[in-house]
């Protein structure tokens, strides 16, 4: 009888067909169009392409001379290094000192990805009322500390720090949580066994905890990296308009102020086209160089 059902293959359509008729036409249907998009000329939000721009590579050429986009993908870029550094880093930090202790560690599970479902957006206006320049609390616990003159934490010396913090803190949550489940993996005979034969914390940690979790945390660059290149929401909320001075631009909210606020459409299909390039090509670059292990 079981076997009889695995040779059947015809019943499989039943569930496949409604799931690729979805995706072609929530995904890629609208992705098709996004590309020819980005070679017409359309003058705004919900009005149709008046034909081929003169040339028809005019979008992007614009890329190229457009110094605002080139600010949006280094800071993208900069993104990228920083979430590998700091969400990751700290991820693991942190799930292997949970690894070691008895106690609590439920707690701990808890409170680190609490951030996770909290909306972006309200994290952007708390954050927005802790880096506020008059009243804030950081610039209220600086003056505590004696400090006189209040600091301008969206000024051209700090904007990068308040942008990319609660970028980092949300996260951290979501890889740590993946790498506690494989940290769970890895059988406790194997730290028995290191421990019986006189192995230290730092040394089972460095040999055997950090070699097992290898395609663990491959998983997590990866996924760290392309999710850097989508990131929206919170520098949006906090760093609307670019500011200052055009410099905190990324390349997602880039792409969302050409198209919704300034109505430049064609252009900004254009961006979102070099975001899903960029992101396939990291993507896969970050698979040759953080190749997975069989064990």
């Amino acid at each position: 009888m079981n076997s009889t059902i695995y040779k059947k293959k015809s019943p499989l359509a039943v569930f496949l067909i409604p799931a690729f008729l979805f995706m072609a036409v929530f995904l890629y249907y609208p992705f098709a169009m996004n590309i020819y998009n980005s070679f017409c000329n359309i003058t705004g939000l919900g009005t149709a392409a008046e034909g081929f721009n003169s040339p028809w590579y005019l979008n992007y050429g614009k890329l190229f001379q457009d110094p605002i986009m080139n600010t949006a993908l280094v800071n993208t870029m900069l993104l990228m290094i920083l979430t590998i550094i700091f969400q990751v880093g700290i991820a693991l930090l942190l799930a292997l000192l949970i690894d070691n202790i008895k106690k609590g560690t439920q707690f701990f599970r808890t409170v680190y990805f609490f951030p996770i479902v909290i909306s972006a957006t309200a994290l952007g206006l708390l954050f927005n009322l802790i880096f506020l320049y008059d009243g804030g609390m950081v610039n209220q616990l600086l003056m505590k500390f004696g400090m006189t003159d209040m600091i301008d934490w969206k000024d051209e010396a700090h904007f990068l720090f308040t942008m990319m913090t609660p970028v980092m803190w949300q996260y951290v949550g979501f890889y740590f949580v993946i790498i506690v489940t494989g940290l769970n993996n890895i059988s406790p005979d194997i730290y028995e066994a290191a421990e019986i034969d006189g192995a230290s914390g730092f040394n089972r940690v460095r040999y055997i905890s950090l070699p097992l979790l290898h395609n663990v945390l491959i998983t997590c660059l990866i996924l760290a990296v392309t999710g850097a290149l989508k990131v929206f929401d919170l520098p949006w909320v906090m760093m609307g308009a670019g500011m200052p001075m055009d410099q905190s631009w990324l390349t997602g909210t880039y792409m969302y102020n050409q198209t919704f606020t300034m109505g430049d459409v064609d252009y900004g299909s254009t961006i979102a086209i070099v975001i899903v390039v960029i992101g396939v090509v990291v993507s896969q670059v970050a698979n040759r160089i953080f190749k997975e292990k069989d064990y």
